[in-house]
Order: structure tokens, then C-alpha cells, then sequence
């Protein structure tokens, strides 16, 4: 994963259209009465909000694919079922925190894909959770 880095500071308002339907067409609106600002509606602790852009397809069961672009806020604890950005092994991972196994001494990072394996996390393991993934952003064309 690569993070992107960068200030808040400028207001970005697209249109925000009202509803939009993924079943039976109806009929569309003649105006946008509302707009979207990312950084106003979709971070909501921009000192501790950070971008990443995912590599790889270990997290394609979740829709998370290569490319897209991780909103991670780190100052959210982590809890069990996040998906979160993890620094193991001195490199960053983006994976399901599963925390089953707490009480025998050791923690799970799960893929989405059944092609990549899980981590086992032990004590003695270089570990820390960076973040928790709020929102990804995709490209469709």
C-alpha cells in the first residue's frame, strides 16, 4: 500500500444527487439540491486521516481492489471485523482484524481472497495497527 499524504484545506463540492436506484429505472430529478464535499462529509478527523493506494488482491472478497484508494483514519480504535492497515514486517497490509484468538495469546490479520494467506500475530511479532480503512474510493473507467 502506498500512502498518500496531504493537507484538508481546500473545499471540494460536487453535486450530490438525492437517490440514485440499482433496481427498476424511475424518473430522474431536474436538479441537484445538495452537494458533496470529501472533506467535510467523509472525514471526520482530518488531523488523523490519511489516503492509500491499494496493491495487490488479497482483499477482492471485500471489493477492495488493486488501485483503489483506502481513507484511512487512525484515530479510531480498532475493532474485531475492521478493515485496517497494518505495519508487520516493516511494510504496510491492508487486512480483516480478527481477534478470536486474543485469549490464547495471538491475533489474525485475514485476506478476502482466498489465494492469500492469513497472518498469525504473536507477541514477539513487530506489530501495530496503523489505521482503520473508513472509506475506499474506486475507479470505474
Amino acid at each position: 500500500m502506498k500512502l498518500i499524504t496531504g493537507e484538508f484545506e481546500e473545499e471540494l463540492r460536487l453535486q450530490f444527487a438525492p437517490a440514485i436506484r440499482a433496481g427498476f429505472p424511475s424518473p430522474a430529478e431536474d436538479y441537484m439540491n445538495d452537494s458533496l464535499d470529501f472533506n467535510r462529509d467523509l472525514i471526520r478527523h482530518p488531523e488523523a486521516t490519511f489516503y492509500g493506494r491499494v496493491e495487490g488482491e488479497s482483499m477482492i472478497g471485500l471489493g477492495i481492489n488493486d488501485g483503489d484508494i483506502a481513507v484511512i483514519d487512525r484515530s479510531i480504535e480498532a475493532e474485531h471485523g475492521d478493515v485496517v492497515v497494518a505495519f508487520i514486517n516493516n511494510e504496510f497490509n491492508v487486512k480483516l482484524l480478527d481477534l478470536t484468538h486474543q485469549k490464547e495469546g495471538f491475533i489474525e490479520l485475514r485476506s478476502a481472497n482466498p489465494k492469500f494467506p492469513s497472518f498469525r500475530i504473536d507477541e514477539e511479532d513487530q506489530f501495530q495497527v496503523w489505521g482503520v480503512v473508513i472509506w475506499t474510493i474506486k475507479k470505474w473507467k
